[in-house]
């Protein structure tokens, strides 16, 4: 990387980093520290929200599966809008109006501290999960173009965003967030206008956009009713509905960033603002993902991505030379494929539909080489490396990256991708510490300690979970996608929290030893659907044999659901007996 790469990206890290410290020098109460002062505006709000969702794997990941799977990916965000509405209506105004710290303090009052207690313990593992995989997301750039070994830098950035966030707290966060998000979508944009300028000569951006239709890599609304497909218009405004009210109404990591606004006002246009421009953010992000996809279709790309497990493998005698057989055969393969291309976006001008189709036809083809090219080096690769994870799309976009872009320009990217992964960690691990102190310690175990003993017990908790997040980093490369190991981690249990919420919110008549045991069984219900469909395992249904097939998308409605069908019929059971008693 070129100094002037390693300037830009130093110092846009440094600038936030001193400034997100010299802004909260003045933090020294439990108060300030967990929920900030109460003073944001609308648009810092609105940012803070996005900046804590789009971690660095939204930046890292996303282009990688619109790369390999298209536009689909954005369905997943159709509910946002939707949500947002029904949050800003609903849920803010019983917030503001409790005065609380956390989401889960209302649940007490409502129903019970068990509910409230394992209400936050199932955001705490969730969320805590997710922290780890917005640390691994960074760590696999640094050591992808440093050459460092991933583990010593996912233990080195973890650290790092640990000690920032100890700093100064919420107050740190949200003071920082909307600079690191300004530097975001000025970077994905940079993006995609370098892209269509390294387009070939006689390739332009409309030749770029039909091509990639032609290859199905424009389609974005798929209405099938199809289970099994993850990403479908039902899905993302049905499951994807559930998720989002889960996730920014019940999750302490977006609930924290809304309840620093100044007023019920701000922190609902915040919120308004977030679901009116995060679905075109994601539409950008998918973009460039497309036109990374176009542009390695006349720039030779790796014959696997990632660049960790071919250096590995170009050093085991035994494979070495099968590796390096394969890699000839791609480069030959990719000259023809160049020649395939460039013919058939010519005939695409034509409009002649048999020549279009001929031509369609032999691309498809030699694609379908290409891929079998890729799954044989895969294979050869996992034989070579058998703890070796073999998905690469992850890898696309550093790719691209490390190896094409200018210089200058390296260094922006490299910072957008930084900004991210510190803005969303931060949220996390920030909300991790307030929730543990304020609904376990504080609530359960020390309840009456000086304000400076939950101060520095927050900061602690900070530390502890900064830990615990790196420990599962060091595991992240076990998932496909580290986009779709965010949602499904979310997905395993946000129906659960948002039915809770749900019957807290609308079904007055429910009492909390209901929907304690119908919480506790449906979250075992949903980790069992999970485990099923993931493994294939078949269970017997009325003497038959029955194997799960569920996108992970529906196991927020499937869990919101039964939350609310279970414990209405438990509350009929249980408050009849106990009235008799």
């Amino acid at each position: 990387m070129a100094l002037i790469d390693w300037i830009v990206l130093v110092g846009t890290i440094a600038g936030i980093i001193i400034y997100g410290i010299w802004k909260t020098r003045h933090v020294n109460t439990t108060q300030s520290y967990l929920q900030g002062d109460h003073d944001l505006k609308w648009w810092s709000i609105g940012l803070s929200i996005m900046a804590t969702q789009a971690s660095a794997i939204t930046f890292l990941s996303t282009p990688g599966q619109a790369y390999e799977d298209g536009m689909g990916f954005a369905q997943f965000y159709f509910g946002l809008p939707l949500a947002m509405v029904i949050l800003s209506v609903f849920v803010l105004p019983i917030y503001y109006k409790l005065k609380v710290y956390t989401a889960y303090e209302y649940l007490e009052g409502r129903f019970n501290l068990a509910t409230r207690t394992f209400t936050a313990i199932l955001f705490l593992i969730s969320r805590g999960l997710a922290a780890g995989l917005t640390i691994f997301a960074p760590a696999i750039i640094i050591s992808t173009i440093l050459g460092w070994q991933l583990n010593l830098t996912i233990l080195i950035l973890g650290a790092g965003v640990t000690l920032y966030t100890v700093s100064g707290g919420t107050k740190a966060v949200s003071v920082t967030q909307f600079h690191q998000m300004v530097i975001i979508l000025a970077g994905m944009f940079v993006a995609a206008i370098v892209l269509v300028y390294k387009l070939p000569e006689n390739v332009g951006f409309t030749d770029a956009v039909r091509f990639a239709g032609s290859m199905n890599k424009l389609q974005v609304v798929d209405f099938s009713w199809d289970l099994s497909n993850r990403y479908t218009f039902w899905s993302g405004m049905i499951g994807g509905v559930f998720l989002f009210l889960s996730y920014f109404g019940t999750d302490q990591s977006q609930v924290q960033r809304y309840l620093s606004g100044k007023t019920l006002t701000e922190s609902r246009l915040g919120l308004m603002f977030n679901g009116l421009l995060k679905v075109p953010m994601q539409f950008l992000i998918l973009f460039v993902g497309i036109l990374v996809f176009v542009f390695f279709q006349f720039n030779k790309s790796p014959l696997h991505f990632n660049e960790g497990n071919t250096n590995a493998i170009k050093k085991n005698d035994s494979y070495a030379l099968q590796y390096e057989a394969l890699n000839k055969e791609h480069e030959t393969l990719f000259e023809r494929k160049k020649e395939v291309i460039h013919q058939y976006i010519s005939q695409l001008k034509t409009g002649d539909e048999k020549m279009i189709a001929a031509g369609k036809a032999q691309v498809n083809q030699v694609m379908k080489e290409e891929k079998e090219l890729r799954v044989e080096a895969g294979t050869l690769i996992k034989k070579a490396l058998p703890a070796a994870s073999i998905k690469d799309t992850d890898y696309v976009f550093i790719t691209f990256i490390r190896d094409f872009l200018p210089v200058g320009i390296v260094g922006l990217l490299l910072a957008v991708i930084f900004s991210a992964s510190m803005s969303s960690t931060s949220s996390e691990l920030n909300s991790l510490a307030t929730t543990t102190v304020i609904d376990i310690y504080k609530r359960s175990f020390i309840k009456d300690q000086t304000d400076q003993h939950y101060l520095f017990v927050s900061k602690a908790f900070t530390l502890l979970w900064g830990a615990i997040a790196v420990v599962f980093a060091l595991s992240a490369r076990l998932f496909e996608n580290l986009i779709q190991a965010v949602n499904i981690v979310g997905s395993l249990f946000y129906g659960t929290i948002l039915g809770i919420f749900l019957v807290g919110f609308f079904m007055k008549a429910v009492k909390g030893q209901a929907v304690f045991i119908a919480a506790i069984a449906t979250e075992l219900i949903i980790l069992l659907l999970f485990y099923l469909n993931e493994t294939g395992t078949p269970i017997s249904f009325g003497g038959k044999e029955m194997v799960v097939n569920i996108g992970y998308l529906w196991l927020n409605l499937i869990g919101c659901s039964l939350v609310m069908i279970v414990s209405f019929i438990l509350n009929k059971i249980l408050v009849p007996a106990s009235k008799k008693l």
